[in-house]
Protein backbone atom coordinates (compact mmCIF):
# COMPACT_ATOMS: atom_id res chain seq x y z
CA UNK A 1 0.00 0.00 0.00
CA UNK A 2 1.40 3.56 -1.39
CA UNK A 3 1.90 6.17 1.50
CA UNK A 4 0.75 9.25 1.50
CA UNK A 5 3.37 11.96 2.53
CA UNK A 6 4.25 15.96 1.57
CA UNK A 7 1.13 18.51 1.68
CA UNK A 8 -2.00 17.43 0.00
CA UNK A 9 -4.47 20.13 -0.47
CA UNK A 10 -8.13 20.37 0.48
CA UNK A 11 -9.31 21.81 -2.79
CA UNK A 12 -12.53 23.97 -2.95
CA UNK A 13 -15.16 22.67 -5.26
CA UNK A 14 -15.87 25.63 -7.72
CA UNK A 15 -19.25 26.77 -8.44
CA UNK A 16 -21.04 29.33 -10.67
CA UNK A 17 -22.14 32.63 -9.65
CA UNK A 18 -25.56 31.16 -8.90
CA UNK A 19 -24.20 28.52 -6.63
CA UNK A 20 -24.29 25.63 -9.69
CA UNK A 21 -21.32 23.00 -9.90
CA UNK A 22 -18.74 24.32 -12.19
CA UNK A 23 -16.40 21.26 -12.66
CA UNK A 24 -14.79 22.97 -15.69
CA UNK A 25 -12.81 24.64 -13.45
CA UNK A 26 -10.92 22.02 -11.96
CA UNK A 27 -8.55 21.46 -14.77
CA UNK A 28 -7.58 25.02 -13.45
CA UNK A 29 -7.32 24.21 -10.19
CA UNK A 30 -5.39 21.24 -10.42
CA UNK A 31 -2.44 23.22 -13.07
CA UNK A 32 -2.41 25.35 -10.39
CA UNK A 33 -1.72 22.40 -7.03
CA UNK A 34 1.07 21.50 -10.19
CA UNK A 35 2.63 24.57 -10.40
CA UNK A 36 2.81 25.42 -6.72
CA UNK A 37 3.74 21.97 -6.29
CA UNK A 38 1.24 19.96 -4.32
CA UNK A 39 1.69 16.33 -3.53
CA UNK A 40 -2.15 15.23 -3.83
CA UNK A 41 -5.53 16.64 -3.18
CA UNK A 42 -7.89 15.44 -0.36
CA UNK A 43 -11.42 16.56 -2.72
CA UNK A 44 -15.19 16.74 -1.07
CA UNK A 45 -13.74 16.93 2.52
CA UNK A 46 -14.75 19.97 4.85
CA UNK A 47 -13.17 22.92 2.48
CA UNK A 48 -14.62 21.65 -0.81
CA UNK A 49 -17.77 21.44 0.96
CA UNK A 50 -18.55 18.03 0.41
CA UNK A 51 -21.29 18.17 2.75
CA UNK A 52 -23.16 20.72 0.91
CA UNK A 53 -22.97 18.73 -2.59
CA UNK A 54 -25.98 16.30 -3.93
CA UNK A 55 -23.89 11.97 -4.03
CA UNK A 56 -24.43 12.90 -8.03
CA UNK A 57 -22.20 16.47 -7.54
CA UNK A 58 -19.52 14.78 -5.38
CA UNK A 59 -19.16 11.72 -8.02
CA UNK A 60 -18.76 14.45 -10.53
CA UNK A 61 -15.95 16.51 -8.69
CA UNK A 62 -14.07 13.18 -8.08
CA UNK A 63 -14.57 12.09 -11.76
CA UNK A 64 -12.94 15.56 -12.84
CA UNK A 65 -10.35 15.64 -10.47
CA UNK A 66 -9.26 12.12 -11.22
CA UNK A 67 -9.09 13.16 -14.85
CA UNK A 68 -6.95 16.41 -13.97
CA UNK A 69 -4.88 14.81 -11.95
CA UNK A 70 -3.70 12.68 -14.86
CA UNK A 71 -1.58 10.44 -12.36
CA UNK A 72 0.60 13.07 -11.84
CA UNK A 73 -0.67 13.32 -7.84
CA UNK A 74 -2.63 11.30 -6.14
CA UNK A 75 -6.62 11.63 -5.57
CA UNK A 76 -8.11 11.17 -2.37
CA UNK A 77 -11.89 11.24 -2.37
CA UNK A 78 -13.88 11.85 0.90
CA UNK A 79 -16.93 9.62 0.77
CA UNK A 80 -17.85 10.68 4.43
CA UNK A 81 -22.16 10.53 4.55
CA UNK A 82 -24.78 10.76 7.57
CA UNK A 83 -26.20 7.63 5.53
CA UNK A 84 -24.17 4.57 4.85
CA UNK A 85 -25.47 3.23 1.80
CA UNK A 86 -24.80 6.68 0.28
CA UNK A 87 -20.93 6.31 1.75
CA UNK A 88 -20.55 2.88 0.42
CA UNK A 89 -21.99 4.11 -3.04
CA UNK A 90 -20.00 6.71 -3.13
CA UNK A 91 -16.81 4.69 -1.96
CA UNK A 92 -17.19 2.01 -4.67
CA UNK A 93 -17.81 4.81 -7.84
CA UNK A 94 -14.35 6.68 -6.15
CA UNK A 95 -12.58 3.11 -6.79
CA UNK A 96 -14.15 2.63 -10.34
CA UNK A 97 -13.26 6.26 -11.27
CA UNK A 98 -9.52 5.87 -10.53
CA UNK A 99 -8.97 6.96 -7.09
CA UNK A 100 -6.00 6.83 -5.25
CA UNK A 101 -7.58 6.32 -1.55
CA UNK A 102 -10.73 7.19 -0.50
CA UNK A 103 -11.29 9.20 3.63
CA UNK A 104 -14.53 9.01 5.32
CA UNK A 105 -16.01 10.77 8.47
CA UNK A 106 -18.01 9.58 11.27
CA UNK A 107 -21.73 9.56 10.44
CA UNK A 108 -22.53 12.21 11.98
CA UNK A 109 -26.36 12.77 12.57
CA UNK A 110 -27.19 8.60 14.36
CA UNK A 111 -23.56 8.53 15.61
CA UNK A 112 -21.85 5.56 16.59
CA UNK A 113 -21.25 4.96 20.25
CA UNK A 114 -17.68 4.12 20.16
CA UNK A 115 -14.50 2.58 18.67
CA UNK A 116 -16.48 -0.86 18.26
CA UNK A 117 -18.95 0.85 15.68
CA UNK A 118 -17.13 2.97 13.82
CA UNK A 119 -14.90 0.06 12.88
CA UNK A 120 -17.75 -1.43 11.68
CA UNK A 121 -18.53 1.64 9.56
CA UNK A 122 -15.18 1.49 8.59
CA UNK A 123 -15.23 -2.21 7.33
CA UNK A 124 -18.48 -1.78 5.93
CA UNK A 125 -16.93 0.80 3.55
CA UNK A 126 -13.72 -1.22 2.79
CA UNK A 127 -16.62 -4.33 1.60
CA UNK A 128 -17.05 -1.51 -1.01
CA UNK A 129 -14.07 -1.09 -1.74
CA UNK A 130 -11.50 -3.91 -1.34
CA UNK A 131 -8.27 -2.42 -3.12
CA UNK A 132 -9.00 0.80 -2.26
CA UNK A 133 -6.81 2.39 0.96
CA UNK A 134 -9.33 3.82 3.54
CA UNK A 135 -8.65 6.34 6.12
CA UNK A 136 -10.72 7.44 9.08
CA UNK A 137 -11.13 11.59 8.70
CA UNK A 138 -10.88 12.52 12.54
CA UNK A 139 -12.73 16.09 12.83
CA UNK A 140 -14.78 16.22 15.97
CA UNK A 141 -15.10 19.36 16.03
CA UNK A 142 -16.99 18.76 12.65
CA UNK A 143 -18.84 16.19 13.36
CA UNK A 144 -19.87 16.20 17.00
CA UNK A 145 -18.31 12.18 17.25
CA UNK A 146 -15.08 11.81 19.88
CA UNK A 147 -13.09 8.43 20.04
CA UNK A 148 -9.55 7.62 21.76
CA UNK A 149 -8.06 8.24 17.24
CA UNK A 150 -5.19 5.92 18.87
CA UNK A 151 -7.98 2.88 19.94
CA UNK A 152 -9.73 3.43 17.19
CA UNK A 153 -6.32 2.84 14.47
CA UNK A 154 -5.19 -0.04 16.49
CA UNK A 155 -8.72 -1.93 16.32
CA UNK A 156 -9.29 -0.52 12.06
CA UNK A 157 -6.07 -1.62 11.54
CA UNK A 158 -6.57 -5.69 12.98
CA UNK A 159 -9.86 -5.73 11.57
CA UNK A 160 -10.28 -3.52 8.14
CA UNK A 161 -7.84 -5.07 5.82
CA UNK A 162 -7.40 -1.75 3.49
CA UNK A 163 -7.29 0.78 6.82
CA UNK A 164 -4.31 3.10 5.98
CA UNK A 165 -4.59 5.52 8.69
CA UNK A 166 -5.95 8.83 10.02
CA UNK A 167 -6.37 12.56 8.51
CA UNK A 168 -5.93 13.86 12.01
CA UNK A 169 -7.55 17.43 12.31
CA UNK A 170 -7.00 18.01 15.72
CA UNK A 171 -4.67 19.78 17.49
CA UNK A 172 -4.22 17.73 20.52
CA UNK A 173 -0.76 17.25 20.19
CA UNK A 174 -0.52 14.79 23.01
CA UNK A 175 -3.36 12.16 21.24
CA UNK A 176 -1.26 12.65 17.67
CA UNK A 177 2.14 10.93 19.59
CA UNK A 178 -0.35 8.06 20.43
CA UNK A 179 -1.24 7.63 16.97
CA UNK A 180 2.39 7.80 15.36
CA UNK A 181 3.11 5.00 17.78
CA UNK A 182 -0.02 2.87 16.31
CA UNK A 183 1.79 -0.64 14.56
CA UNK A 184 4.98 1.16 15.06
CA UNK A 185 4.15 4.27 12.97
CA UNK A 186 2.85 1.64 10.35
CA UNK A 187 -0.29 4.10 9.56
CA UNK A 188 -0.25 7.01 7.44
CA UNK A 189 -1.20 10.02 10.26
CA UNK A 190 -2.15 13.10 8.01
CA UNK A 191 -2.18 16.34 9.67
CA UNK A 192 -4.73 18.63 9.48
CA UNK A 193 -3.40 21.70 11.43
CA UNK A 194 -1.58 23.46 8.91
CA UNK A 195 -0.68 26.71 11.35
CA UNK A 196 0.81 23.89 13.48
CA UNK A 197 2.19 21.63 11.09
CA UNK A 198 6.22 21.89 12.13
CA UNK A 199 5.22 21.07 15.61
CA UNK A 200 3.86 18.05 14.39
CA UNK A 201 6.64 17.12 11.48
CA UNK A 202 9.10 17.45 14.65
CA UNK A 203 7.43 14.60 16.60
CA UNK A 204 7.32 12.17 13.22
CA UNK A 205 4.66 13.31 10.91
CA UNK A 206 5.20 12.77 7.24
CA UNK A 207 2.46 14.67 5.79
CA UNK A 208 -0.40 16.90 6.12
CA UNK A 209 -3.85 18.04 4.26
CA UNK A 210 -4.95 21.58 4.13
CA UNK A 211 -6.86 24.51 3.26
CA UNK A 212 -3.90 26.34 2.93
CA UNK A 213 -1.83 24.37 0.92
CA UNK A 214 -4.32 25.43 -1.85
CA UNK A 215 -2.54 28.87 -2.18
CA UNK A 216 0.89 28.79 0.29
CA UNK A 217 2.42 25.67 -0.52
CA UNK A 218 5.81 26.96 -0.95
CA UNK A 219 5.77 28.53 2.25
CA UNK A 220 5.23 25.11 3.40
CA UNK A 221 7.70 23.94 1.27
CA UNK A 222 10.43 26.34 2.07
CA UNK A 223 9.51 25.59 5.75
CA UNK A 224 9.78 21.46 5.25
CA UNK A 225 13.15 22.18 3.76
CA UNK A 226 14.59 24.13 6.12
CA UNK A 227 13.72 21.34 8.89
CA UNK A 228 15.20 18.68 6.90
CA UNK A 229 18.05 21.08 6.58
CA UNK A 230 18.56 21.18 10.48
CA UNK A 231 17.92 25.26 10.25
CA UNK A 232 15.21 25.11 12.79
CA UNK A 233 15.22 29.01 13.06
CA UNK A 234 14.57 29.55 9.61
CA UNK A 235 11.77 26.84 9.89
CA UNK A 236 10.18 28.53 12.85
CA UNK A 237 10.46 31.60 11.52
CA UNK A 238 8.29 30.31 7.86
CA UNK A 239 5.55 28.76 10.33
CA UNK A 240 5.21 31.78 12.08
CA UNK A 241 4.39 33.12 8.35
CA UNK A 242 1.77 30.43 8.63
CA UNK A 243 0.55 31.80 11.31
CA UNK A 244 -0.05 35.58 10.41
CA UNK A 245 -1.51 34.47 7.06
CA UNK A 246 -4.24 31.88 8.98
CA UNK A 247 -5.26 34.67 11.86
CA UNK A 248 -5.41 36.92 8.60
CA UNK A 249 -7.81 34.61 6.83
CA UNK A 250 -10.02 33.47 10.05
CA UNK A 251 -10.47 37.34 11.08
CA UNK A 252 -11.92 37.78 8.13
CA UNK A 253 -14.41 35.32 8.14
CA UNK A 254 -14.48 31.54 7.40
CA UNK A 255 -14.69 29.55 4.21
CA UNK A 256 -16.19 31.98 2.52
CA UNK A 257 -12.46 34.28 2.85
CA UNK A 258 -10.43 31.27 2.21
CA UNK A 259 -12.26 30.74 -1.34
CA UNK A 260 -11.35 34.10 -1.63
CA UNK A 261 -7.71 33.42 -1.51
CA UNK A 262 -8.09 31.22 -4.80
CA UNK A 263 -9.46 33.99 -6.38
CA UNK A 264 -6.53 36.37 -5.19
CA UNK A 265 -3.87 33.97 -6.79
CA UNK A 266 -6.02 33.71 -9.87
CA UNK A 267 -8.02 30.86 -9.65
CA UNK A 268 -11.55 31.33 -9.11
CA UNK A 269 -13.54 28.99 -7.65
CA UNK A 270 -16.95 31.03 -7.21
CA UNK A 271 -18.88 31.80 -4.11
CA UNK A 272 -19.79 29.26 -1.11
CA UNK A 273 -22.59 27.21 -0.91
CA UNK A 274 -25.47 28.17 1.43
CA UNK A 275 -26.06 27.91 4.25
CA UNK A 276 -22.68 29.71 4.12
CA UNK A 277 -22.77 33.13 3.02
CA UNK A 278 -20.56 34.89 0.68
CA UNK A 279 -17.80 37.31 1.35
CA UNK A 280 -19.19 40.86 1.13
CA UNK A 281 -16.82 43.58 -1.59
CA UNK A 282 -16.17 45.67 2.00
CA UNK A 283 -14.41 42.22 4.00
CA UNK A 284 -12.92 41.13 0.20
CA UNK A 285 -10.95 44.65 -0.06
CA UNK A 286 -9.87 44.49 4.04
CA UNK A 287 -8.95 40.59 3.36
CA UNK A 288 -6.50 41.54 0.28
CA UNK A 289 -4.89 44.93 2.22
CA UNK A 290 -4.10 42.87 5.37
CA UNK A 291 -2.50 40.08 3.06
CA UNK A 292 -0.63 43.04 1.45
CA UNK A 293 0.63 44.14 4.96
CA UNK A 294 1.85 40.61 6.12
CA UNK A 295 3.87 40.44 2.54
CA UNK A 296 1.36 37.64 1.02
CA UNK A 297 1.74 39.27 -2.69
CA UNK A 298 5.79 40.83 -2.19
CA UNK A 299 7.64 38.24 0.07
CA UNK A 300 8.98 35.66 -2.20
CA UNK A 301 8.33 32.63 0.48
CA UNK A 302 4.82 32.54 -1.24
CA UNK A 303 6.18 32.05 -4.11
CA UNK A 304 6.68 28.38 -6.05
CA UNK A 305 10.28 27.48 -5.98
Amino acid sequence: MTRLTGLISAPHTPFLPDGSLNPDAIDRQAEHMVRSGVDGVFVCGTTGEGMSLTSAERRTVAERWVKAAADRFPVVVHVGHACVRDAQELAAHAEGAGANAIATVAPFYHKPAGVPELVQYLASLARSTPRMPLYYYDIPGMTGVSVPTADLMIRAAEEVSTFAGVKYSNPDLVTLQECLTVRDGSLDVLFGVDEMLLAAVVLGVRGGVGSTYNYATPLYKRMLDAYDAGDMQKARTLQRKSVELVRVIESHGGLASNKEMMRLVGVDCGPVRPPLTPIEPTVADSLSSQLDDIGFFSDPVFRPV
